[in-house]
């Protein structure tokens, strides 16, 4: 069938460590070029290089080979990598970022299209629809449910397509945060503050959910660190303003607080002092882990592990919310985007570019 659909010529930018995923989410562009709607160029940004600084070959579908580049990262995490990628993609209007553990759905191209045709000419982004498989006949995991969170995520770049001109004028994402967690915030809100809009698309991506081990809900609480930086550079209000859930950090507090009382006062020998500082720690981390347990498949392996996590999360979430109010305690924020140039143009500042198309 002949496409009636132009589409603005995007390029794809695809931050990545090697994990094995990656080849389904090439084999998913791979289907949108067989289909008319691929990409002008495709930049693999391997974020773990060599010894000698060079990424290592990745396995590119033929449909996508001439179109590709894989360069080098650094290993400074997703926002420097998506950086890195947009400055090598070339003058193009669009920039789709994706995440190397995301699968296009069928017909990603055609709808990609169509977002980005219906774009408004102030509308810096465009998000996709991310639906989170999550398997059937039992409840799912911590970790799942952790995962399918993504599926309503206000702003993802697991799949997000940029206006060129909008990333500019935003300088790009926030390199201070290192890990794959509030860095997409961050750019939303400049953008918004600089009167920018966001849309949401129509476009679908799977994101599946990646094989874990029991500990990850622990390291996953260096986010609070990030969550720190969020407020120096936003405010206080960014929560709400990025429709973020707020999590327990204030129930950690209070659990890690009655643990190093009952510690404190045994030591001074205050026993009766420190029961109570004690049996306070129990209730909150017995109240802690039974509201994880509670939702969850509930098998002997699923509640050990909430057990045992549970009893870590709170004091090394504390201890990553010291550690990033000492790590940004100097952090100065950037400042919004560049206007959109439509806005430029109404206030007597220049012509505004039109949108180039294919």
């Amino acid at each position: 069938m002949t496409s009636v659909l132009t589409s603005p010529p995007y390029a794809v930018v695809v931050p990545t460590i090697g994990r094995p995923s990656l080849g389904a989410c090439l084999q998913a562009l791979a289907a949108a070029a067989a289909d008319g709607y691929g990409p002008v160029r495709v930049v693999l940004v391997h974020d773990r290089p060599g010894a000698d600084g060079t990424p290592p070959p990745l396995d590119v579908p033929p449909a996508l080979r001439p179109v590709t580049t894989v360069v080098a990262g650094g290993a400074r995490g997703p926002a420097a990598a998506r950086n890195t990628g947009a400055a090598a993609v070339g003058p193009v209007p669009w920039i789709v970022f994706l995440d190397d553990d995301v699968v296009p759905g069928p017909g990603w191209g055609a709808d990609l299209a169509r977002d980005l045709t219906s774009a408004a000419r102030d509308t810096a982004a465009v998000t996709a629809r991310i639906e989170v498989p999550l398997p059937a006949g039992r409840r799912p995991t911590d970790w799942e449910r952790n995962t399918a969170g993504l599926a309503t995520a206000r702003w993802i770049t697991a799949d997000m397509a940029f206006r060129r001109e909008a990333l500019e004028a935003a300088g790009g994402f926030d390199e201070r945060f290192r890990r794959a967690f509030r860095e997409d915030s961050d750019l939303a809100l400049r953008l918004l503050d600089g009167g920018w809009t966001l849309a949401s698309g129509s476009r679908r991506t799977t994101h599946p959910v990646r094989p874990a081990d029991r500990w990850v809900s622990v390291r996953l609480q260096a986010g609070n660190a990030d969550d720190v930086l969020m407020a120096r550079l936003h405010g206080h209000d960014w929560w709400s303003r990025a429709a973020a859930p707020r999590g327990r950090l204030p129930r950690h507090l209070a659990v890690s607080a009655a643990a190093t009382a009952a510690v404190g006062c045994a030591l001074l020998g205050r026993r009766a002092a420190a029961a109570a500082c004690a049996a306070g720690w129990l209730a909150g981390t017995g109240e802690f882990a039974a509201a994880r347990i509670a939702p969850g498949p509930r098998t002997r392996a699923e509640v050990a592990v909430m057990a045992a996590t549970s009893l870590l999360i709170p004091p090394v979430a504390v201890w990553h919310w010291m550690r990033g109010h000492a790590l940004h305690r100097g952090a100065r924020r950037r400042g919004p985007a560049a206007p959109p140039a439509a806005a430029r143009a109404a206030a007597g500042e220049g012509t505004p570019r039109e949108q180039v198309l294919s």
